[in-house]
């Protein structure tokens, strides 16, 4: 459920924690002053958003290319290209045990250069670039560079199996005591894609480490702000797409060789759609009151799961079309067809199964399929011992708000997003054994499928952000309060002239907000939900950006402004409101401003100035902020 070589691969999946402390009034006690010397971050990066690297040696035969010890497997496409059988073995593991292969192994690296860049190069690495430009922002600000701490991990495996395997929670907790000490501050986590999945598992482990009594205090201490950029709270209809048939993410391979790889991973089911209203038994409380702790959690759902259609997504997630006879494809060649009476092929005519989130996430999907794909063994294997029977959270249920006393969801929305599939066996064997016949979108609150026909459903007010639908996206709506203040203002710099406003709008549980607002098709807008009042010291924030890409939204200069200019307000001791103004925006760095051709000068001239600097090439290169930035904030507020 958030690159490409040379595209960026899996770029859906990242999260982060980074330089910013949203509402910070005390620190253990101590007063904040707004120092940036105290604040820390942590980088948590999301799926396939790491750098692997060979922990082996492995001769390829006929390529001049082998692997050794420390040379870059994720990504590396100058020998994925060359040795591509050499490069999977490197890639693969072990589908029931998740061990290496026997000739190579990988591991992932550390530091930030594991995360900027996945595939260095002069090509390659601007494609692959992931958080580079997010740390050029650190730098313009003034962030000292061992404030950024990364904590790199092998997205390969289930969340029990990076405990079990790398105690990779454990250092993360380690981390996250470490910065403290080390900087006298919390963090802030800011989560991308697959990457708030990982954050929800670990404050779930953490129950299981730290006494009831003091959990809340430890999350108080340590994690003052989180931000949930592109957070599939509901999963990705894509995962099912990357099981069945494979999704390459733009890597130079088949959708079968693909395939074969991402259903080595166990993390494969992470992002595996699921309903909003099915759960599982809390182990927590089990463990704490004394009780027998069953080895398998009980999954079980509401009666509103049974009187909705579709689990509540907006259609059925995925349509099979069986052939009613055995052994009979669904779509025959016509050489079949020659062999075969008209009597007999109209008896064979395909049978189709529909699949709700609820049956994709409890396995019913792949106990239907056995007969037709060999892997449904694997997957149903790694379901329940890796999800249903983990010991510490189901991570295939949905999540509650977690008690983290800031809390900004951040995602784009109206972008066509697919929801749903149509496949049939293509009587091939694995991997190539389903083909995808049709693809249904969700665009602009309408569902429509691959050939343009209008699919009835029940459709969000918009739609989602191109990889992630939008009622995964927005589950975290459903965190606000009663009343909620709305505000929606242009995302490139304004005046304030087009900032729309209500306030205390009625907010009903289990329901969407949809603001009573105007829109213009030529503007881009970034909708913000706020609520600080409902949950008393807790502020709770939902912003919406319109067409902001899953993959790219974590580079995309208007959210990093707009985080540094909550960040800037929180750390103010004057400020009188619980959110950052949105009254006007201006340019925050030399680079956003501009040269105006129509008036022959510098854009934003109460901010920007023509300032020429040897080896300026163009106009534009040349208009600068008069003032610093921190001086340049201060009108913003």
């Amino acid at each position: 459920m958030n690159g490409r070589a040379p595209r960026v691969p899996f770029a859906t999946s990242i999260a982060v924690a980074v330089l910013l402390v949203a509402g910070l009034r005390t620190v253990c006690g101590a007063e904040f002053d707004g120092d940036y010397s105290k604040l820390s971050g942590i980088i948590i990066p999301g799926f396939a958003s790491t750098q692997l690297r060979a922990w082996s040696l492995l001769d390829c035969p006929y390529s001049p290319l082998d692997f050794n010890p420390l040379d870059l497997v994720w990504l590396d496409t100058t020998k994925l290209l060359s040795a591509v059988n050499c490069w999977l073995k490197c890639m693969m593991l072990d589908p029931y045990n998740q061990t290496d292969n026997a000739e190579c192994k990988s591991r992932p690296d550390s530091g930030l250069s594991a995360i900027t860049e996945l595939d260095p190069g002069y090509i390659t690495g601007p494609l692959s670039s992931i958080w580079k430009e997010w740390i050029k922002w650190c730098i313009q600000f003034g962030i000292e560079a061992n404030a950024i701490i990364a904590v790199p991990y092998d997205w390969r495996l289930s969340p029990s199996m990076l405990e079990e395997r790398d105690l990779y929670f454990h250092n993360l907790k380690l981390t996250f005591e470490t910065a403290l000490k080390l900087r006298g501050g919390p963090s802030l986590v800011f989560g991308h894609s697959l990457g708030n999945l990982v954050f929800r598992y670990f404050l779930e482990w953490l129950k299981l480490e730290i006494a009831p009594k003091h959990y809340n205090q430890w999350l108080d201490d340590h994690i003052h702000a989180y931000f949930a950029v592109g957070a599939p709270l509901l999963g990705s209809p894509e995962t099912v797409k990357a099981t069945l048939f494979g999704n390459t993410f733009g890597l130079p391979v088949s959708e079968g060789t693909a395939r074969l790889m991402f259903n080595s991973f166990s993390s494969s089911l992470w992002m595996m759609p699921q309903s909003k209203y099915c759960t599982s038994d809390n182990p927590y409380w089990k463990h704490f009151s004394g009780g027998f702790r069953k080895k398998n959690q009980t999954y079980h759902c509401e009666e509103q799961e049974y009187r909705t259609n579709y689990s509540g997504w907006p259609t059925n997630l995925v349509n099979i079309e069986i052939p009613s006879i055995p052994g009979f494809d669904a779509y025959p060649s016509l050489q079949d067809m020659l062999e075969t009476n008209f009597s007999a092929l109209e008896c064979g005519l395909p049978t189709q199964l529909s699949f709700s989130a609820r049956e994709v996430a409890d396995g019913t999907l792949f106990r239907a399929i056995e007969d037709y794909d060999s892997d449904t063994k694997r997957l149903l294997y790694q379901l329940q011992k890796s999800y249903h029977g983990d010991p510490v959270v189901n991570p295939l249920t949905p999540w509650d708000r977690p008690p983290i006393k800031n809390i900004f969801c951040i995602y784009g929305i109206d972008l066509k997003t697919e929801v749903g599939y149509y496949f049939a066996p293509s009587g091939k064997p694995y991997p190539d054994n389903w083909i995808i016949t049709d693809v249904i979108y969700e665009i602009e609150g309408s569902l429509y499928t691959r050939s343009g026909n209008l699919v009835e459903g029940n459709p969000g007010a918009t739609s989602g952000d191109e990889t992630v639908p939008y009622n995964s996206l927005s589950l975290c709506k459903s965190w606000l309060g009663s009343k909620v203040n709305i505000t929606r203002a242009p995302q490139a710099e304004h005046d304030g002239s087009d900032v729309q406003v209500e306030l205390n709008v009625d907010h009903l549980p289990e329901e969407d907000i949809i603001p009573n607002m105007t829109r213009s098709s030529r503007v881009k807008y970034i909708t913000y939900y706020e609520d600080s009042e409902s949950i008393p010291g807790k502020r709770t924030a939902v912003w919406e950006l319109d067409k902001a890409n899953h993959r790219n939204i974590v580079r995309s200069p208007v959210l990093m402004r707009e985080l540094w200019l909550q960040m800037w307000h929180d750390i103010r001791p004057d400020t009188t409101s619980k959110f950052v103004t949105k009254a006007k925006r201006g340019p925050l760095r030399d680079d956003d401003c501009y040269w105006d051709y129509g008036k022959a000068r510098c854009a934003w001239a109460d901010y920007c100035e023509y300032r020429y600097i040897f080896g300026d090439v163009h106009l534009g290169q040349s208009c600068r902020l008069k003032n610093s930035s921190a001086e340049t904030l201060l009108n913003y507020l």
